[in-house]
């Protein structure tokens, strides 16, 4: 009983921003659990390495260059997911940037740049695909937010922004889509090891020694922590959830 609540057999996973950091982490976790993958990015390269490492675990996995701010080219992205893998049954949304610029600072073409990317983006990608989870029964959506969908910061206006939307848009499909079996879910990370916040321990002097010392596991978050959530999220084991914003952030957000 416990094993089908976790198992994934059988479905088929979109993961935008799939070929690295946070999203791989959980690519790697739905791909462990039994699902087919679909790495959706930019870079072609690193999104076919990615591809390789998921079906060396047993998958299938393919590779899908794709603007996911572009609404034809999120059109063709699920065509082609649905042609090659059969089916779509989960949507992880997890395509995002940053500027780390204070708003005074913000050019608009910048502005418009985080926020297409971190949340048109997700727009786009969950109207596409509920078609084919309205056909298939039911599907599972995460969006990707932030501690930033929790706490204000002077450099971070656009993301923030984006990332606030992230959870209002989340509500917003779990109730549009609550009768078609659609259970849509918000994941907010906190300080993650990845290749963006290591560019952020560049950008902001001391950020490394202010996240441990409010972080209770006193670590920065690693990908792999993201595995299990995403797992939970996916599967029959979160069926009666949906509309929620849970921080992944070993205690950060708890900290007054």
């Amino acid at each position: 009983m416990t094993t089908k609540l976790f198992d994934l057999k059988g479905k088929v996973a979109i993961v935008t921003g799939g070929n690295g950091g946070i999203g791989l982490g959980m690519a790697r976790g739905l791909a462990d659990a039994g699902a087919d993958i679909a790495v959706v990015g930019r870079n072609a390269a690193k999104s076919k390495e990615a591809a390789a490492d998921l079906a060396s675990r047993g998958v299938k996995a393919i590779a899908i260059e794709t603007d996911v701010t572009d609404k034809g080219a999120v059109a063709a992205m699920t065509d082609r997911v649905t042609r090659e893998l059969g089916r779509i049954d989960i949507l992880v949304n997890n395509a995002g940037i940053n500027i780390r610029k204070p708003p005074h600072q913000l050019e608009i073409g910048e502005w418009d740049s985080v926020i297409s990317t971190n949340l048109t983006s997700a727009f786009l990608c969950s109207k596409a695909v509920h078609p084919a989870m309205k056909q298939a029964g039911g599907g599972k959506i995460i969006n990707i937010g932030s501690m930033m969908s929790i706490f204000g910061a002077s450099f971070t206006p656009a993301y923030a922004a984006s990332k606030g939307g992230i959870v209002q848009f989340t509500r917003s499909c779990a109730c549009a889509w609550a009768a078609d079996n659609i259970q849509a879910n918000a994941i907010l990370p906190g300080w993650i090891d990845t290749d963006l916040t290591k560019r952020a321990r560049k950008e902001v002097d001391g950020l490394h020694e202010r996240v441990l010392a409010r972080t209770p596991a006193a670590r920065w978050g690693a990908i792999g922590d993201f595995a299990g959530i995403a797992v939970f999220l996916a599967s029959p084991a979160s069926d009666f959830l949906t509309g929620t914003a849970i921080p992944v952030d070993g205690g950060f957000s708890i900290q007054g």
